[in-house]
């Protein structure tokens, strides 16, 4: 009797334990953004695969783009439905917000508006890529999720170089993929003006051509709307000899006289031409930062000018039925209260002293301000920094829309730095969703043009936060990344290759170098004498290794760091089923920052070396460095080439580079070699001796 007990007892338990399996998933499941709400409720029984139709329920167009369901057929036969599109009539959901059910034989999809749709069928997309790629049906879950900011947009910062055509097509998708649903594009010369041809590069994508990606775009709820600049950064118009007039300072192309009509009469031009090109955006972006003017010695203040600017380019949004957008920092500058907004360590009670001090400075034009602007309040460092937040909360105490500006590339080299600015995107996000501010941009600043493939990984923290607020910790984020980007393979931290390599590429950026002067070489007179390291050719043996003895070292450690990455870059691309051209480029990153370290090798090898044979053989392996370099450019720029223009056209103009931007030293790709050039060229010159 006892045998029997424990027979019925041990088989209830594998029922009841088996019930309980069932609740769980047979796979792993990592979305991106993270829904607000997950539940998830055992295995259904679709296979990815084996989903072929859908049905729109209450007669609704189809809400997503048609190429996202061209491998499935529409169908009006309920015992056909696998896929169900449902209009929401009970309760009213707000613009994005979906609901995602998946039972047993059935996916619903359900929301008041085509975007909450066409969200809802994105997430779905997600959760049928990762059951394929791990062989299991997909999970039955109900689904609950909306965003935190409605406005979420990248820039497109285009002033220095193009990619090419089909990249940005490609882009889109890769954006809607994470519910990105905005991009500021600055366009600079990018874009074909008709009313002004002399502004546009001989490169630039033609106004159709613009329309054509602002549609593409659209479809995917992306709406892109134009940046360009005014007041100042107006090198790109001012360069030619046709506008020079136009000149605040007549030797300088960095800013418009704000007081000369004819200012006015090209920069409409151009705003015209760039909202014909881009018809679907809110917004009419035009800049306003980092400029002083005098009005040609008016005797008004900086601040008076560019109110006075601001205001008739704001008549001209309003007129356009757009909402401009103004960069803010120029009249808290004027103010004195620059400076706090991007220091952490000051207290609220410093930042309100301050400005006790000074804000009347900004109150004697308060009626000046435009009513309908939007005040871009950016910060790329402190976003947290309490100047910050008191600058924003000033703004919109006067009634003065305020919207943040984050950073996933400011001018850093080659890459982006600081774990792709995770921490500041994190931040500003935390402050907008807190302060209720409708959106946040992520600026992309193309000033030392790093790779765009390479921003990605910011972007899709970005898409994170601005969609779910701060739910996940950095390391889920990016393991979600690389689960969403490349594997579920690849999500395992073993393959986070990517910090590691940004700490190479800090060092690279001075590794040849006296000093971290790389974007002020062109600059020198002789660059290769002034900047780059001595060589071991005079002076008693081993003085040199002693001398950089630190160089070396820190070599060391970057060599044994770009001999791990190229092997995990190499595992990741046996495995990836997803993105391996990023893979590729981060490659030629890792073989640019190794070449240097090879570089000090060498020399130390020729350095320590005995007279004679061992002396001549280190010789020898410096004489190959060229070659060497010659051959790691020509495969990164065949790598590089695949989806951006490298080249400037003939003939461009470059401008006078006020800030000294890497992309805008050359008309070739030689800016991105500078320090390597010089270094080789000085090594010629000594062997030559």
């Amino acid at each position: 009797m006892r045998t029997f007990w424990i027979v019925l007892i041990s088989a209830f338990f594998t029922v009841f334990t088996s019930c309980l399996s069932s609740m769980e998933t047979s796979g792993d499941f990592n979305l991106l953004p993270k829904p607000r709400m997950v539940e998830y409720e055992g295995t259904s029984r679709l296979l990815p695969d084996s989903i072929h139709f859908y049905r729109l329920a209450d007669d609704i167009p189809l809400p997503v783009p048609l190429e996202y369901v061209k491998d499935l057929e529409q169908t009006v036969k309920l015992s056909e439905t696998q896929i169900v599109f449902r209009k929401e009539k009970s309760i009213e959901m707000v613009k994005e917000e979906y609901m995602l059910d998946i039972s047993r034989d059935l996916i619903t999809i359900t929301g008041s508006k085509r975007t909450g749709l066409m969200y809802g069928f994105i997430t779905l997309q997600q959760l049928m890529n990762d059951a394929r790629e791990q062989g299991v049906p997909l999970p039955m879950c109900h689904i609950e999720d909306s965003p935190q900011l409605s406005y979420r947009a990248i820039q497109l910062d285009m002033k220095h170089h193009m990619e090419k055509k089909e990249y940005y097509y490609e882009l889109m998708d890769q954006l809607a993929r994470y519910k990105v649903n905005a991009v500021i594009a600055e366009v600079e010369d990018k874009l074909g003006y008709e009313r002004r041809p002399k502004v546009a590069s001989a490169d630039a994508l033609s106004i159709k051509e613009w329309q054509k990606l602002s549609a593409y775009a659209k479809a995917r709820n992306i709406k892109i709307s134009p940046l360009v600049q005014g007041l100042g950064h107006a090198s790109y118009i001012l360069k030619h000899d046709k506008y020079k007039y136009l000149r605040d300072d007549p030797e300088s192309d960095w800013a418009f006289n704000p007081l000369f009509p004819e200012t006015y009469k090209v920069q409409f031009d151009l705003y015209r031409d760039a909202l014909e090109a881009l018809p679907h955006g809110k917004y009419l972006h035009v800049g306003g930062d980092e400029v002083h003017t005098t009005g040609r010695g008016s005797g008004k203040t900086e601040l008076e000018l560019q109110l006075t600017w601001l205001n008739k380019v704001c008549k001209f949004a309003k007129e356009n039925d757009r909402i401009p957008i103004f960069w803010d920092d120029m009249p808290i500058k004027y103010a004195g209260l620059y400076s706090p907004m991007f220091n952490s360590s000051l207290s609220k009670e410093e930042v309100d002293s301050m400005w006790n001090e000074n804000e009347h400075k900004l109150l004697d034009y308060l009626e000046l301000f435009p009513r309908k602007c939007i005040y871009m309040r950016w910060n790329y460092s402190h976003p947290q920094a309490e100047g910050n937040i008191k600058a924003m909360e000033w703004f919109a105490e006067h009634k003065l829309p305020v919207m943040g500006a984050t950073a996933g590339q400011t001018r850093w080299k080659l890459m982006p730095q600081n774990e792709s600015n995770m921490e500041n995107i994190r931040s500003f996000t935390n402050t907008s969703i807190e302060q209720e501010i409708d959106g946040l941009l992520l600026t992309l600043w193309d000033d030392d043009s790093p790779h765009f493939e390479l921003y990605m990984r910011g972007i899709l923290a970005f898409a994170e936060y601005a969609w779910s607020g701060d739910q996940r910790s950095k390391e889920e984020i990016k393991a979600a990344y690389r689960h969403r980007e490349y594997a579920n393979a690849l999500s395992d931290e073993a393959y986070g290759f990517v910090d590691r390599l940004e700490h190479g590429v800090a060092w690279w950026n001075a590794a040849l170098l006296k000093s971290n002067t790389r974007n002020q070489l062109r600059s020198m007179e002789d660059p290769a004498t002034e900047a780059v390291i001595d060589l071991p050719f005079s002076g008693e043996k081993g003085a040199w290794t002693a001398k950089h003895s630190k160089r070396l070292e820190e070599a060391a450690a970057v060599m044994k760091d770009c001999n791990e990455i190229a092997s995990i870059i190499d595992s990741m691309k046996l495995k990836t089923l997803r993105n391996r051209y990023r893979l590729e480029v981060y490659e030629q990153v890792n073989e640019l920052v190794r070449f240097p370290a090879m570089v000090l090798f060498a020399l130390q090898a020729y350095d320590i070396a005995q007279p004679g044979q061992e002396e001549q053989e280190a010789l020898e392996v410096i004489q190959m460095l060229q070659i060497d370099f010659n051959s790691l450019r020509s495969e990164m720029e065949r790598v590089y080439g695949k989806t951006r223009v490298l080249n400037k056209p003939h003939g461009y103009l470059l401008d006078q580079d006020h800030h000294r931007h890497l992309a805008n030293q050359s008309i070739n790709f030689d800016w991105q070699f500078g320090a390597e050039l010089y270094f080789l060229k000085k090594l010629e010159d000594q062997m030559n001796k």
